[in-house]
């Protein structure tokens, strides 16, 4: 994907001006409510005309103020995905899934019915109608009727808003294997930072109607230390096993003893850096159940702590401390610390 925007539009009181040009597969658009995220998505797309300028995708102009020119919503090979699913509630699944299909032009039909199904796994849903289906269930259709109209660019605005906690992850997992698959690049428009950190490489950041700039997922969440949660690391883990009733997974070339008893087998889990305790040798006795043996790759500063990056194996974890600590713990580039976590620390997701 090649997008280039350059648009001015008012609404009401409200004035969006954005001036960009992003070129990859997963991007995000991050930034709080009323920012002029939604606004900024809908003149992609071609539901809303802007006041002036310029919008282009893989080097097709789709609108020009000064040549007069709007390529109409349903020309411009774009898929939406929004916060509610506007199944139609007239028509059962599988005539949901195919209604963007059917009006495909036939050249660029690579994504099929029986493909999709068999990726998101709705093929039970099929001859259901809309009414008799769960919220993740009608989000997960939407979601796979916007990929079978087979677009060139996909646009998901705030999609997983409205879903419940427990399912909005098992959704993401669907997404991501949905999209790669089928080569399918995207725009994910969320101020939820950890579905920006899932979901994508790059980001820009949209704030009172302008772009503010363009980072790496990661280094948005690092940007964010400063607040009082800190940095969370998120882990997806796999494969557990149960030992004296915790959930065990390798991570990091050893066993990562969880509090939990999921039985999925992949889940995704938080810990935050100021979850994580550093030692400068190893402890003689600690009640926590995960102690690793680190290399310090990185130290930043976030304020009035220090966050410190951790080489776990082939695993990397963030750690917050204070500048104090960090003395006396002589924590530098290249040193050899541990790290210790207990089980209760780890937060699932889903």
């Amino acid at each position: 994907m090649n997008l280039t925007v350059k648009v001015q539009k008012k609404l009401g009181t409200f004035y969006l001006d954005a001036d960009f040009a992003i070129q990859g597969d997963r991007f995000g658009v991050f930034g709080p409510s009323g920012g002029g995220k939604s606004t900024l998505v809908s003149l992609i797309a071609g539901l809303r005309y802007p006041d002036r300028g310029f919008i282009s995708l893989d080097g097709e102009t789709l609108f020009d103020s000064s040549r007069k020119l709007h390529i109409p919503p349903e020309h411009r090979r774009i898929g939406m995905v929004f916060q509610r699913p506007h199944l139609f509630p007239h028509l059962n699944v599988r005539n949901n899934l195919l209604y963007g299909y059917k009006r495909c032009d036939p050249r660029y039909r690579n994504v099929t019915l029986d493909k999709l199904v068999n990726v998101m796994q709705i093929g039970h849903l099929l001859d259901r109608g809309v009414r008799y289906l769960s919220g993740g269930e009608r989000q997960r259709v939407a979601i796979g009727r916007a990929i079978l109209s087979n677009p060139r660019l996909l646009l998901m605005d705030e999609p997983l808003s409205a879903v419940d906690d427990s399912l909005k992850f098992q959704i993401i997992s669907y997404l991501k294997d949905t999209c790669a698959i089928f080569e399918i690049p995207y725009l994910f428009i969320s101020h939820a930072l950890v579905e920006m950190r899932v979901m994508t490489n790059q980001v820009i950041t949209v704030v009172d109607g302008r772009v503010t700039g363009q980072v790496t997922a990661e280094g948005l969440a690092r940007d964010r230390m400063k607040g009082t949660i800190g940095y969370m690391n998120l882990l997806r883990l796999t494969n557990p096993r149960r030992i004296n009733g915790l959930s065990v997974y390798r991570w990091g070339g050893q066993e990562l003893f969880v509090s939990s008893d999921s039985s999925l087998p992949e889940t995704l889990f938080e810990l935050s850096s100021t979850d994580i305790i550093l030692f400068k040798r190893h402890p003689e006795a600690i009640s926590a159940r995960n102690l690793f043996e680190v290399t310090v790759t990185s130290v930043f500063d976030t304020g009035v702590r220090l966050g410190v990056e951790l080489k776990c194996g082939s695993e990397v974890l963030i750690a917050e401390i204070s500048k104090e600590a960090a003395n006396e713990l002589e924590i530098k580039e290249g040193a050899q610390i541990y790290a210790a976590v207990k089980a209760v620390a780890f937060k699932s997701l889903g």
